[in-house]
């Protein structure tokens, strides 16, 4: 969930993107636009934000479960359903434990990276990525800056359940280095990482 709030620049009015699609559709009530694809909601546009949600300084919102619950509160109003959201961090450090060459793609790698709590398998491309590293893990669920939504997916048949991000890929200053930002040991495996 990606929760992005700019009074000055837009208005009262908070942005909610669950997922990006193509083609959805749009339902209109009074103080709030539904996002949906098919009958599943994808985003919201809640307008008299502040009225109805109370919201922290900053343009992107970290999502609470008070916050959601404001969300439900506002979706019953309408008569929408209510959304279900994982309030957990989407963006963690992580530690590759394994790298394997993938079994059908030259520069494609199957690396094992522990974020804590589980092991993901991830398919990287990046040419840097290596056994120890500490990097930054889009879990299932974030939202990237540029409003792509992470889901499991299978490249050339081999399953990635998330994404080791570059800088830019993350919105931060480019460097120069090509390929995925590699954190130094201030960092701990499973400590969140904000993304602006």
């Amino acid at each position: 969930m990606k929760l992005t709030y700019n009074n000055e620049h837009v208005g009262d009015v908070l942005l909610v993107t669950l997922r990006k699609v193509d083609g959805p559709s749009y339902e209109y009530h009074d103080d709030l636009t539904v996002i949906k694809d098919d009958d599943e909601i994808i985003g919201l546009n809640i307008f008299k934000a502040s009225k109805k949600i109370s919201l922290h300084e900053g343009v992107n919102i970290e999502p609470t479960e008070d916050i959601v619950d404001s969300i439900n509160k506002v979706l019953e109003e309408y008569g929408e359903e209510r959304i279900e959201f994982d309030t957990s961090p989407k963006f963690v450090v992580g530690r590759v434990t394994e790298k394997a060459k993938h079994p059908d793609a030259d520069k494609l790698n199957v690396t094992k990276v522990d974020v804590g709590n589980e092991l993901l398998q991830i398919v990287c491309g990046a040419p840097n990525v290596d056994e120890g590293q500490l990097v930054v893990v889009a879990k299932v669920g974030a939202v990237m800056p540029d409003g792509l939504y992470i889901k499991p997916s299978r490249l050339r048949g081999v399953e990635s359940t998330g994404m080791i991000c570059s800088k830019k890929e993350l919105n931060l200053e480019d460097d120069g280095v090509k390929g995925i930002y590699v954190l130094d040991d201030s960092y701990e495996v499973a400590q969140p990482f904000e993304v602006k």
